[in-house]
């Protein structure tokens, strides 16, 4: 069985994600969507409204799962059976990065492989910190996250 572990941050989770996970859930048996509980970043929502969101946003994607983690992603990878990381790229200056994360992962663990998948034209510029920024400015982000994710911002900028 083929399984793939999608992490980041979701902070929160945007349609570029749902995107990847949705593609992913097609090549893969199962996929994991793993936040990342980092104590040294401050999250505009904790983990469990991270998780949540996802949750409301996969749950027709039978074959995938939420969960999160802290630590190294390689080690959550193994203890959860995985043998792929998947990551979205939206340009090449985010492949710059993932690479040398990708090459890391690869010396720490030689039997898990990492897929790359290019997220969709229509979302190539989208990204959480962006949409976060520009809700907490007051501008209109509806047509990037899902609904009950626009009303959360919404709450968490008044």
């Amino acid at each position: 069985m083929k399984t793939a572990v999608y992490p980041g941050s979701f902070d929160p989770i945007t349609y570029g994600h749902i995107d990847i996970i949705d593609r992913g859930s097609r090549l893969f048996d199962n996929v994991i969507v793993a936040v990342l509980n980092n104590p040294s970043k401050a999250p505009l929502f904790n983990t469990e409204e991270r998780l949540d969101m996802i949750r409301k946003a996969t749950a027709e994607l039978r074959n995938v799962e939420v969960d999160s983690f802290s630590g190294l992603l390689i080690d959550y990878v193994d203890q959860r059976g995985a043998n792929t990381v998947l990551k979205g790229l939206r340009a090449v200056s985010d492949f710059e990065y993932e690479l040398q994360m990708a090459l890391m992962n690869r010396k720490l663990n030689r039997n898990v492989e990492t897929v790359f998948m290019m997220t969709s034209s229509r979302y190539s510029f989208l990204s959480s910190s962006l949409v976060k920024e520009v809700a907490r400015l007051g501008g209109c982000v509806k047509e990037l996250v899902p609904d009950y994710v626009f009303e959360r911002l919404l709450e968490k900028n008044k």
